[in-house]
C-alpha cells in the first residue's frame, strides 16, 4: 500500500509540474494578527488576518520602518502596496500597486484578506522565493482601518521569522501519518475524505497558488463540480492544528 501511495503521490507531483513552500499560519504576539504566505513557481499569496477595526500591516526585511522598506498594509483606501518612510512617518502608497486583493471578508471581529502578487514584484518590492528558507517581517495594526488614524502604539508591533517548508516535500508523511486520505482522484462532482471526523477545513489553490475555495466540513464529502479541469492543492487543516496537503487533479 505504501508503495502505492508514493507512486500516485509521484504522478501527481508530476502532472503539476510546480513546486510550493507555504508558512503555514503564523501568530504575530499580542496584536491577534496572523499571516501566511504560500508561494508558486510564479506568484506569492499573502493571507493576512486581524481585528476589522484596525489597519493591518506586513512589512519585509528586519529593519522595522526604515525609509524604503517594503510593506503590505490593509487600510481603508483601496492601496495595498505600500514603502516605509522611516519612523514616526505615515508609509507611502506605490505608484504601481502589484499586489492584487482577491479576497477581504470579516467574521466574529475578524477581517481575513487575501492577495497575490508575482514573486519579485515591482519596483522596490521585496522578492521573495519559491523556495524554502527564512523571511523576516515586521507588523502592526492601528487605531482604526484608516492609515491616517495614526501610531499603531508600542504594544500593537513586533517582528517575526516565517519559515516557508516545502508543500509536495512533506505532503505523503503527513498526510500517511494522520490517515488522511482523499478519493477518487482525480474527482469530476465531489471528493470524499476518510476519517472525516479529524479535519476542521479544507482550502482548494490552484496550481499558480491562488485560493479558488473554501470548505468548513460538515459531511464526508466536499463538491468540486464548480472547479475548473486542472491541477489543483488542498490545503487540509486538522483539529489538533496540524496542517497536512494533498494534490487533486479535477477532469
Amino acid at each position: 500500500m505504501k508503495k502505492v501511495l508514493l507512486i500516485v503521490s509521484m504522478a501527481l507531483a508530476t502532472s503539476l509540474g510546480a513546486q510550493f513552500f507555504s508558512s503555514g499560519t503564523v501568530n504575530l504576539g499580542s496584536t491577534g494578527m496572523t499571516v501566511k504566505l504560500v508561494t508558486s513557481p510564479t506568484q506569492v499569496t499573502i493571507t493576512l488576518t486581524g481585528a476589522d477595526t484596525s489597519y493591518l500591516g506586513i512589512g519585509f526585511g528586519n529593519s522595522g520602518m526604515a525609509n524604503g522598506a517594503d510593506g503590505f498594509i490593509y487600510n481603508s483606501s483601496a492601496n495595498r502596496d505600500y514603502t516605509f518612510g522611516g519612523v514616526g512617518v505615515t508609509p507611502s502608497a506605490d505608484a504601481s500597486q502589484d499586489w492584487t486583493q482577491t479576497s477581504n471578508t470579516t467574521a466574529g471581529g475578524i477581517r481575513t484578506v487575501v492577495a497575490t502578487r508575482s514573486l519579485t514584484g515591482g519596483s522596490g518590492d521585496t522578492a521573495i522565493a519559491n523556495a524554502a528558507g527564512s523571511i523576516g517581517i515586521f507588523f502592526s495594526k492601528g487605531p482604526a482601518t484608516a492609515l491616517s488614524s495614526g501610531y499603531h502604539g508600542g504594544g500593537n508591533r513586533g517582528y517575526a521569522t516565517l519559515t516557508m517548508g516545502s508543500v509536495l516535500g512533506t505532503n505523503d508523511l503527513a498526510l500517511e501519518s494522520k490517515k488522511v486520505v482523499l478519493y477518487p482522484n482525480p474527482a469530476k462532482e465531489t471528493v470524499n475524505f476518510k476519517n472525516i471526523d479529524k479535519i476542521k477545513s479544507v482550502d482548494i489553490f490552484e496550481s499558480t497558488g491562488r485560493k479558488v475555495k473554501a470548505v468548513k466540513m460538515d459531511g464526508k464529502e466536499i463538491n468540486v463540480s464548480d472547479l475548473n479541469p486542472g491541477n489543483y492543492y488542498l490545503e487540509i487543516t486538522l483539529k489538533d492544528g496540524s496542517t497536512s496537503f494533498e494534490q487533486l487533479i479535477k477532469e
